[in-house]
């Protein structure tokens, strides 16, 4: 398999719907209890902070191209 990038946001996202997942499980097989808005609110705050992250993450990387590019130019 070839190298990629790392990629954080999608990290991100995929631990907080794994969470969600294993909650509803959880609550599907009676060992937990969790109120629907709570698991809503961690799915949504979750996506939030992975978009975030991959728009930081973006904008370092693109960054860092140009420095490269710039520095290679001269």
């Amino acid at each position: 398999m070839r190298r990629h990038e790392f990629q954080p946001g999608r990290l991100i996202a995929g631990l907080v719907l794994t969470a969600a997942g294993v909650l509803y499980l959880l609550g599907a097989a009676g060992e937990a209890d969790p109120p629907w808005f709570f698991v809503l609110m961690m799915t949504a705050g979750g996506l939030a902070f992975a978009a975030v992250t991959g728009l930081v993450t973006y904008a370092v990387r693109r960054d860092r191209r140009e420095r490269i590019r710039e520095s290679s130019e001269r």
